[in-house]
């Protein structure tokens, strides 16, 4: 893929060789920054609803079955390592799609709800409510309670459990943090450094492994 262009805006008025001097001036500094935004964008893949295709599950690879003999309004399951579609879903990516994402959600819910408990009790704060569903290019969710009744709802994005467990994790214990600290403050990451010492590690190869995650699109 190419790199993207560069646009320089300019205060109206101004002639065109203010702004060649500008750029040349600050040659060093615009080569960096375009640089560093090739690094960090994403390169999510589609995906295609054909037999064969790679989809990832905490960190490991499965491949798709068409099952022509599956019912049509079966939902999608894992079977020695493969993840099974049936025909009519596959023959129509808006259902292929969302029984994909169901499946995620399910699969994502069950295993986060043992992870949930211990992570709380580490970080000495009450176990708020969970689900996983659709956040967009979120990760991850916390919103509290009204009235200060109740620990609050966590929410997780189903495409976060295509990543390796302990990146699952960290998107937990982040969000746990924000049942105890609102924002992205010192006393956020102090409480969560407590938990996780090595939360800088985990959120920077969270950053690199998630831009190449899938994240619903299918051609």
């Amino acid at each position: 893929m190419p790199p993207r262009p560069v646009t320089l805006h300019a205060p109206q008025g101004r002639p065109a060789a203010d702004a060649l001097a500008f750029v040349r001036a600050h040659r060093a500094w615009v080569a960096a920054k375009t640089a560093q935004r090739e690094r960090t964008r994403p390169l999510n893949p589609p995906k295609r609803l054909v037999e064969g295709e790679v989809f990832r599950y905490l960190g490991r690879t499965y491949r798709l079955a068409i099952d022509g003999e599956r019912p049509e309004g079966a939902g999608v399951r894992l079977v020695a390592g493969r993840l099974l579609l049936n025909q009519e879903q596959a023959d129509d990516p808006a259902r292929g799609r969302s029984a994909l994402v169901d499946w995620y959600c399910r699969a994502g819910r069950e295993w986060a709800r043992g992870r949930l408990q211990p992570w709380a009790a580490r970080m000495g704060v009450a176990e708020p409510t969970l689900d996983v569903l659709d956040l967009g290019g979120r990760w991850g969710r916390y919103r509290p309670s009204g009235g200060d009744v109740g620990p609050g709802q966590m929410s997780l994005g189903w495409s976060l459990f295509q990543l390796p467990m302990h990146l699952v994790d960290y998107v937990v214990a982040h969000e746990l943090a924000h049942v105890r600290v609102s924002g992205h403050g010192d006393d956020f990451w102090r409480l969560l450094g407590r938990a996780l010492p090595e939360y800088e590690e985990r959120r920077a190869e969270l950053d690199e492994l998630g831009r190449r995650m899938w994240m619903g699109e299918i051609v």
